[in-house]
């Protein structure tokens, strides 16, 4: 064999994605909150927060190309696209997923669990971090690198079970300077359940009792509501 013969590349064949759901709706959280989105939801995820409201993105999902993937994300006459789960940034395929759309001129939200390294995200997407409360059951899963890496457009929720959850919340918020770093702090009570009915064991949190302590406190933060809730049924999906 001639030694000076060029070696082929080797072609890296794409891995499917598990796909849960996509649809296009007004997204329920974060400061983009009412603006319309498409909402590609991944199946899979390592984590198992007491609250967890998408317990049917665990194992429900198909097999679908990339390029499907990306095809029907952008057939909508819509700029947002929100990346979610479960956790998206489980499956590798989801970054190169992120980069296309992009590439394509979409503004492009990651709804990730803080579990997963955010090392690999393109610098453009705006992450939304949620930390891990010890209400969740999973603060131990927590990659705290991902919190360094927080840059000035990506935003950081709380999930709030309780007063101790809050006081988890107002410490990390002053100890990692969040409000500083980030496009916003989000602190959101555990969706109120009707009475008798319960999510992971859980009543939910008072939005009232919660508005009141961060005014207590005078933090500087944002307390959210899930408007996909209030406007739908809380246990509709595809919303």
């Amino acid at each position: 064999m001639d030694p000076s013969a060029e070696v082929p590349l080797a072609v890296e064949i794409p891995v499917p994605l598990r796909i849960n759901e996509i649809f296009h709706s007004v997204q329920g959280e974060s400061t983009w909150a009412g603006a319309p989105c498409v909402f590609v939801r991944l199946t899979g995820c390592p984590l198992r927060c007491g609250y967890c409201d998408t317990e049917y993105a665990f194992r429900e999902g198909s097999l679908r190309e990339r390029a499907d993937v990306l095809r029907e994300a952008l057939s909508y006459d819509c700029d947002l696209v929100e990346i979610t789960g479960g956790e998206p940034l489980a499956q590798r395929e989801a970054f190169d997923l992120i980069r296309e759309l992009l590439d394509a001129g979409r503004t492009v939200l990651i709804e990730t669990s803080g579990a997963i390294n955010t090392t690999p995200v393109d610098p453009r997407a705006h992450i939304i971090l949620d930390i891990k409360t010890p209400g969740s059951g999973e603060a131990n899963r927590m990659d705290w690198s991902n919190v360094d890496r927080l840059r000035a457009h990506d935003e950081v929720k709380f999930v709030i079970c309780s007063r101790g959850d809050y006081e988890f919340a107002r410490e990390t918020t002053r100890t990692h300077r969040l409000i500083e770093r980030c496009r916003c702090v989000l602190f959101s009570p555990v969706h109120e359940q009707p009475r008798g009915v319960e999510i992971g064991g859980m009543q939910g949190l008072s939005p009232r009792d919660l508005a009141a302590w961060v005014l207590a406190d005078g933090l500087r933060v944002r307390v959210q509501m899930q408007l996909h809730k209030i406007i739908w049924e809380p246990q509709t999906r595809g919303v």
